[in-house]
């Protein structure tokens, strides 16, 4: 009953954190692949063609299958990273244009949901490497452990 207390608020945060930055992440790629006017005028004043509004679109509507969808952790593990560079570089963007404080806070605020999002996911979202599943199973099948737990 106790690990269930700690693991159900995490269970929430990450359900709220990852539902909150999917639908935003929607509702931005589904604006990029309907070239939304204010969209496209935005993108090309911060200096990229406007084409490349509709390669951030299907990559952003792909993003979220991904993050939603049971299992699949390396696909997560990659979504994640796709969404860092997409948020840091709209920070980016707008800081050297010249844009105002609000436009580069904006994806920074959503990198930190994003961030969130990702360090409460639970185990079975989680992309373990050989290498992290090799010092799990090492550290269970140590003579200390076992002594220990004897």
């Amino acid at each position: 009953m106790v690990g269930t207390m700690h693991t159900k608020p995490k269970l929430i945060g990450y359900w709220a954190t990852t539902g909150l930055f999917a639908a935003a992440f929607l509702a931005s790629g589904a604006a990029e692949l309907a070239s939304a006017p204010a969209v496209v005028a935005s993108t090309v004043a911060l200096g990229y063609p406007a084409y490349v509004v509709t390669i951030l679109g299907i990559w952003k509507v792909l993003s979220v299958p991904a993050l939603l969808t049971p299992r699949l952790p390396r696909l997560k593990e990659w979504a994640y990273a796709g969404i860092f560079f997409d948020l840091t570089g709209a920070a980016a963007s707008h800081a050297f244009s010249g844009d105002s404080p609000g436009k580069i806070a904006i994806p920074l605020v959503l990198l930190l949901v994003a961030a969130a999002s990702w360090a409460l996911r639970p185990p079975s979202r989680t992309w373990k490497t050989d290498s992290t599943l090799a010092k799990s199973v090492q550290a269970v099948a140590s003579p200390e452990h076992v002594a220990a737990h004897a």
